[in-house]
Formats: structure tokens, sequence, C-alpha cells
């Protein structure tokens, strides 16, 4: 017998074509430090969390999808969704679209520097 999970999504990879780039985009997107970290197999550069158990994710060194014609990453706005589109737009973000609303929330979609899809969220408080 199968059960519902707490979270579906457990950690998410995404690539980037420059690892200090990718860190500095996605560090202002979140207004974080992002430290590039060597854990093997390769360098990474872990995505902010509140807690240990908290689901987040990292960049890698990888080939993106182009255009945004990958799987879509939604990630959680660590303050308001306009500023945080507002700082991934200013760090090299392609927006895509308007702000989508939800019953459960907000988001609107991105494409990042390196051609990977974004969905930026932010649930209703």
């Amino acid at each position: 017998m199968t059960y519902p999970v707490k979270d579906t999504v457990v950690w998410c990879e995404i690539p980037v074509t420059d690892m200090a780039e990718g860190a500095a985009f996605y560090g202002a997107v979140f207004d974080s430090e992002m430290e590039i970290t060597d854990m093997g197999p390769n360098p990474v550069s872990f995505f902010p969390k509140q807690n240990e158990e908290d689901v987040a994710g990292h960049i890698y060194p990888g080939k993106p999808a182009q255009n945004g014609e990958g799987m879509t990453v939604h990630l959680h706005a660590p303050d308001t969704l306009e500023a945080t589109v507002g700082r991934a737009q200013k760090a090299g973000a392609e927006i895509i679209g308007p702000i989508v609303d939800l019953p459960v929330g907000r988001f609107q979609y991105a494409i990042d520097p390196f051609g990977n899809s974004l969905g930026i969220y932010s649930k209703l408080r």
C-alpha cells in the first residue's frame, strides 16, 4: 500500500555552465550568499534553507536545457514575489509572462542566465 509523502520533491539540482556566475545569480535571487563547496564528484553551491530537514537543492557544473525547454523548478521567494523576481531580472533572468495567481499562492516563470526554466513562487500569507 502506498501513502502520501510530506514533500513530493526531495531535492533539486540545477546545472550551470559557470559555477561562480551561477552562485552569484542564485545568491542575488535568494538575497543570500551562496558558497561553492567541493563535495565530490564536482563542486556544488547549496540554496539557503532554514532547517536541515527542509527541501532545497544546489547548483552544479553541467549542461542546462536550453531556452527553458527542460524541466521547470519552482523556487520559494524569500520575501515578496515582486522583490525576488526583480532581483532575478536584475541578475540576468528573462521573465516570462505575467504573475500567475493560484488559490494557495502566486508564481512567475523565468529563464535563468544558463537556459534553465524556473518558477518563482510565493505562498499566500
